[in-house]
């Protein structure tokens, strides 16, 4: 890690308070001049910090940029030697991220970026992704899982990632079946699973978990308005929400599974009690949504009283 990056480190561990100058020469072993090179150099790297004579240096608390090393401040020290890279600009974290995979990157590589020029969701969908509003977030993992029960990854995370938001910012969001995440009827967040795996085995060699999340975002286009929205929290860092959502993240790839999991999901489902419609093989239909089996499905009842369950990738939802 260079001066640079140990000095962010530093201000991001002491947000709350001023550091000298000479307390951070002392702290990292290096001369004054060097400090005050490298905190110009942050400057200019776009990071905001404070600087005030006889107090010394802080970030100013509006500054909400993505670091690797703002992100481990919060990290569970199982964590910290994770690997993490944050883009400025990328394509799509997802498409990084396969590459990657495809390389051997290990299990738990971590990809940010501050914007996406052509972000994925799912069903081919596009995901608007801003600059420096949002968290666009793809992992590398490589869980002892078998392709039939991957749906478990996205639901596990959809739990994950609500449980975050309700700790970090008291709001209480809602999952819509099967991967978007809902606040105030409105989405704010996308969950894209990709898995590449064995074929005569059936079992997963790696996963991409995408998730994209709208933190400030403010200004979506016109298609958008409706039904996009945004966490807005008023006194967390995008830094910390990346962090908390790898430490609740990173266990679940023991048991992706558990059925406690499922009761969480269900408990936070914005379908299950509703009239909804779906679209399956270009015939469109009405039904009640009812419960969510094991696997994942959404278990539904037509107007004719005919039961069917629905599976992620077949179909599209649409409310009344």
């Amino acid at each position: 890690m260079g001066l640079k990056q140990e000095i962010l480190k530093l201000l991001e561990e002491n947000r709350e308070q001023y550091l000298s100058g000479q307390e951070i020469a002392n702290r990292l072993s290096f001369s004054r001049t060097a400090v005050w090179k490298s905190i110009k150099a942050l400057k200019e790297d776009g990071y905001e910090i404070d600087a005030i004579s006889n107090k010394g240096y802080r970030l100013d608390t509006t500054c909400d940029l993505l670091s690797a090393e703002g992100i481990r401040c919060y990290l569970s020290s199982d964590y910290h030697n994770v690997p993490i890279e944050v883009h400025q600009q990328i394509d799509s974290t997802n498409t990084e991220a396969k590459k990657q995979a495809m390389n051997g990157a290990p299990h738990g590589t971590v990809i940010l970026a501050e914007e996406q020029t052509a972000g994925r969701g799912r069903l081919g969908r596009t995901f608007y992704s801003p600059k420096g509003t949002g968290i666009y977030m793809s992992m590398i993992l490589r869980p002892n899982l078998h392709l039939s029960q991957s749906i478990h990854v996205t639901t596990s995370v959809a739990v994950a990632i609500c449980q975050v938001i309700e700790r970090l910012t008291n709001q209480k969001p809602q999952i819509k079946w099967v991967n978007d995440i809902y606040l105030n009827q409105q989405k704010i967040c996308g969950i894209l699973t990709e898995a590449v795996t064995d074929f005569e085995s059936g079992n997963v060699e790696y996963l991409i978990l995408g998730i994209g999340l709208n933190v400030h975002t403010k200004h979506f286009p016109v298609e958008l308005q409706a039904i996009a929205g945004s966490l807005n929290p008023e006194v967390v860092t995008r830094n910390q929400i990346c962090a908390h959502l790898l430490n609740e993240i990173f266990p679940l790839c023991e048991d992706f599974s558990h059925p406690f999991l499922l009761d969480e999901y269900k408990s936070r489902s914005n379908v299950l009690g509703k009239w909804i419609t779906f679209i399956q093989n270009q015939q469109r239909y009405e039904a009640l949504a009812e419960d969510i089996d094991g696997q994942g499905g959404l278990k539904v009842r037509l107007k004719s009283g005919e039961q069917m369950t629905l599976n992620s990738g077949e179909v599209s939802i649409r409310w009344r």
